[in-house]
């Protein structure tokens, strides 16, 4: 597959569920022009690390928009699934509200576009992408699926591109560039 990272993101337009389960929106990659982006794909909703990583980012939401980022996540499930998913109780093994929407990738074109689409699973990857107010995607990070990511890390990593300069191993928000 070709490399994704300096390149323009694939567009896309897929259905998705506000993050307190309330309506349905479509999302295309065009609302995000002017901000930065973490958009994430993971397997699939009602599993176990799933919704680690997705309340996760959700319960450092704020941080991501005092850096003027945004945050999508993504999977195959349907819509639908997204919204039951959010509602269910969380003690029955529901989501609970979240503070970003979830996209429905049910064609599986932009998990494939971003190379994250597992053929004969009908799956993604757990594929993390951040993508620049310019629409280049300056970061991506894809791995196997029984290992959650990092929001500490996501952020780090997100605010290093933010300084526009090189930010040597470990750098943290406040250290100088090289």
């Amino acid at each position: 597959m070709e490399r994704l990272v300096g390149k323009n993101a694939p567009g896309f337009k897929l259905n998705a569920v506000l993050g307190d389960g309330s309506d349905f929106k479509e999302i295309k990659l065009s609302d995000y022009k002017g901000k930065w982006l973490v958009m994430f794909f993971y397997p699939l909703d009602f599993t176990f690390v799933c919704p680690t990583e997705i309340t996760g980012f959700s319960n450092r939401y704020g941080e991501f928009k005092a850096a003027n980022a945004e945050i999508l996540a993504v999977s195959c499930d349907s819509e639908y699934s997204h919204q039951a998913w959010i509602k269910q109780e969380i003690e029955k093994g529901g989501l609970g509200k979240i503070n970003f929407p979830i996209a429905s990738d049910k064609t599986y074109n932009t998990a494939k576009n971003y190379g994250v689409f597992i053929e004969e699973e009908g799956v993604s990857l757990r594929g993390l992408f951040i993508i620049d107010p310019e629409g280049v995607i300056r970061c991506s990070i894809i791995h196997d699926l029984n290992v959650g990511r990092s929001v500490s890390e996501t952020l780090r990593v997100l605010k290093a591109f933010q300084t526009g300069g090189m930010c040597a191993v470990d750098w943290g928000e406040g250290d100088a560039n090289l």
